[in-house]
């Protein structure tokens, strides 16, 4: 669970929401943003948006990130900067398919980067398992899973810590 912003809590927001910003993006978004859209404007897929406080956000519910940096470069104050992948993973959720016993393999099929693997359980089940490693979360998984069972967290590889 990510810590209170000091932000979040001056304004009575006592529960951070997971938000995922668009890659490129550091702590520093807030700082430099200047809230003008033109990021979103900017995206081929029209994942951004816009939180409560104006800064950008990106759904990949229905459209994958494609990397190709048109929110960088529209980005004039260099708040999102070029990236080929960010610290953003998937996550499978309980009401995946394949957790209740039916057989389903979208999101496996739909990852390029072949992150998503099936792990065989008892009863000829098999439930989806996400390599953290290899997963870019570029959100492919996502679009293509039937009953929105993914979601996407802040991935912090081992060895990362914060002061």
């Amino acid at each position: 669970m990510p810590a209170l912003s000091k932000r979040a809590f001056l304004r009575g927001r006592f529960k951070e929401e997971n938000i995922i910003r668009p890659p490129g993006t550091d702590e520093h978004v807030a700082d430099l943003c200047n809230r003008c859209g033109d990021c979103a404007k900017a995206c081929p897929r029209h994942i951004i948006s816009f939180d409560r406080e104006g800064l950008p956000t990106v759904d990949l519910s229905a459209e994958a990130c494609l990397f190709c940096s048109a929110c960088a470069d529209a980005c004039e104050p260099a708040a999102i900067r070029p990236a080929t992948a960010w610290n953003v993973r998937a996550q499978m959720l309980p009401n995946c398919l394949s957790y209740n016993g039916i057989a389903c393999r979208a999101c496996e099929d739909h990852c390029e980067e072949r992150a998503i693997r099936f792990r065989l359980m008892t009863g000829s089940r098999s439930v989806p398992v996400v390599d953290t490693e290899t997963c870019t979360g570029c959100g492919e998984c996502a679009g293509a899973c039937p009953t929105a069972s993914i979601s996407f967290y802040e991935y912090k590889a081992h060895g990362d810590t914060q002061c």
